[in-house]
């Protein structure tokens, strides 16, 4: 079995990952990645905020899957200190009076905080770099059902082991068309390195399209009689990595010993072992826009060990370029984001350290598309699938959609109903 990935993104590389780690093994695995850096996009870019049940009925089970997979491999390979995983506290800052459930939230332009089931009891628990003059948060979920990563740190441990499974990456590369068999069956594709211009052709019994925000673009290079329409769009959103005088507190700059290795550790115990480390906090607020009469929802984020808080949440229609090295800043986009944390950090409370442009992929029903290509109940390209379209969830969905996915591929039963996230 030959399979290619298009894609190297957090999908594509968690399905890689899963692939390699079948007990039947493929013959080979393949990853095309078109940008000239590796997770340029929202897999680098993103928040990392993960939630278990935050989703549409369609996503939910998907949702739960991948949010204890993300526990189990923290606990497995160290995840704390080496991708930043830890529980996160989810609060809501203005908004106290959401109505939870199922709504269209991004439709809607307004806080993700609405697709949570429930808010838990208030404490006194807040975030450190919170300014006091703010009133105490609404407590959503108290790092039971949210937790928080790095997203760039995850996806480069997710392909570190991909390579040292034998996984193959071809980057930066184009897939420019597909052979078949006289049977019409995949048999191989042709990919062009657009570095050294040099064609390959490799060898692919099983295609994955899993490029973010340029899936449908790749599948109608790859496919263009195909009368199938992608259903996939992009939403690009900007954001700013910050630096707080008062996160984390001075006696967690570093961590004071070695953190033990989790793959001896069970159930709870890796929280336990955090315990003496403050949480993590996603705060989710809204804002007048200066410019107009309308609002938006900022959506901060702390991270652990790394120190850093990350805001975004101030989405638009920014066309989409050939690659996501491209992109080109709105500076009063940046703007905006800076007001914002001086409103809510305090002015010169913090440093901006990164600032920021990505594109996600979504979709119009808001739930990802992951299955095989088909239109109707009959197969449109055999041996292809999708998996696209998270929206801001691509994070938090990453492991599940990859481990569904490579069971897909492989023929195997997969671990949950993904029956309403397909085409």
């Amino acid at each position: 079995m030959a399979i290619v990935i298009i894609g190297a993104g957090i999908i594509g590389t968690s399905t890689a990952y899963y692939l390699s780690q079948s007990e039947t093994l493929p013959t080979n695995i393949h990853l095309i990645e078109s940008s000239p850096e590796l997770f340029a996009s929202a897999s680098g870019y993103a928040a990392g905020f993960l939630a278990r049940d935050w989703f549409p009925a369609a996503s939910t089970p998907l949702g739960r899957l991948s949010f204890d997979l993300h526990k189990k491999l923290a606990e497995k390979h160290n995840g704390y200190k080496t991708w930043g995983y830890s529980p996160s506290t989810a609060t809501s800052l203005a908004e106290t009076n959401l109505e939870h459930g199922e709504v269209d939230w991004m439709g809607e332009g307004t806080s993700r905080a609405k697709a949570a089931k429930r808010i838990a009891e208030n404490d006194d628990t807040r975030p450190l770099w919170l300014a006091q003059r703010h009133g105490q948060p609404d407590i959503i979920d108290k790092g039971d059902g949210t937790a928080q990563v790095d997203p760039y740190e995850l996806c480069q441990f997710l392909m570190s082991e991909c390579r040292a499974q034998g996984v193959k990456v071809h980057q930066p590369a184009k897939a420019t068309r597909v052979t078949r068999n006289p049977s019409g069956t995949l048999s191989r594709i042709h990919i062009l390195s657009t570095e050294t211009l040099e064609e390959l052709e490799i060898p692919c019994t099983r295609l994955v399209l899993a490029a973010g925000a340029w899936t449908r673009e790749v599948f109608m290079n790859l496919f263009p009689s195909s009368k199938l329409r992608m259903p996939i769009s992009s939403l690009a959103g900007h954001s700013l990595l910050l630096r707080s005088k008062h996160w984390p507190p001075p006696t967690t700059n570093a961590f004071p010993q070695p953190v033990p290795d989790h793959t001896r550790l069970r159930g709870n115990d890796i929280q336990n072992k955090t315990q003496s480390q403050p949480p993590c906090h996603a705060l989710f607020t809204s804002e007048n826009l200066s410019s107009s009469t309308s609002t938006y929802s900022p959506e901060l984020f702390a991270r652990l060990p790394s120190g850093h808080i990350y805001i975004a949440g101030l989405n638009g229609n920014y066309p989409l370029p050939a690659l996501p090295t491209e992109r080109q800043i709105d500076p009063s986009a940046i703007a905006t984001l800076k007001a914002t944390s001086e409103r809510l950090l305090g002015k010169g409370e913090f440093e901006v350290e990164r600032e920021a442009l990505c594109w996600r992929p979504i979709t119009n029903r808001g739930t990802p598309i992951v299955g095989p290509v088909k239109k109707g109940k009959e197969a449109e390209e055999v041996g292809v699938w999708i998996a696209a379209g998270h929206g801001p969830w691509g994070i938090s969905l990453s492991l599940g959609t990859g481990m569904v996915v490579s069971e897909m591929v492989e023929g195997r039963d997969v671990s949950v109903d993904i029956s309403g996230l397909q085409l």
